[in-house]
């Protein structure tokens, strides 16, 4: 399982490392120590927290603006579903949650699992927003 420094989850919850920082003194997400001494969090732990921080209203006092550079969105993966011929894969991207379908071969491929970093990209010329 892939693990992030407090400076790596930081970016991915679209905080400061500070405020991951405290979050984590504050047991709000476990770390772990490597033989270094640094500071680590599990994939599936951060993931789990990134959803959790996005459902409670965004970081808190340290909220940035979001922008997107050429449409990407790099983040955490939070769910993966195979199905037989597809997929569906969750990112949470700061605030941001994606869900991208595509084929299981490609989830195979990338070797996509819960807790993994990865970006989205979103290509679109047409947007349509329907009211109910």
């Amino acid at each position: 399982m892939q693990s992030y420094t407090i400076g790596q989850a930081a970016r991915l919850l679209g905080v400061s490392p500070d405020t991951a920082r405290r979050w984590a003194d504050a047991g709000r997400v476990a770390t772990h120590r490597d033989e270094g001494g640094r500071r680590l969090i599990d994939g599936r732990d951060l993931a789990a927290f990134s959803v959790e921080v996005a459902q409670s209203g965004g970081a808190g006092e340290d909220d940035v603006s979001y922008t997107t550079a050429r449409n990407a969105f790099p983040g955490i993966v939070t769910a993966v579903k195979l199905g037989d011929v597809a997929a569906q894969v969750e990112i949470q991207a700061g605030p941001h949650r994606l869900v991208s379908l595509l084929t299981r071969e490609a989830v195979e491929e990338l070797g996509l699992e819960v807790g993994m970093q990865a970006t989205a990209r979103v290509k679109s010329t047409n947007v349509h927003i329907d009211r109910a």
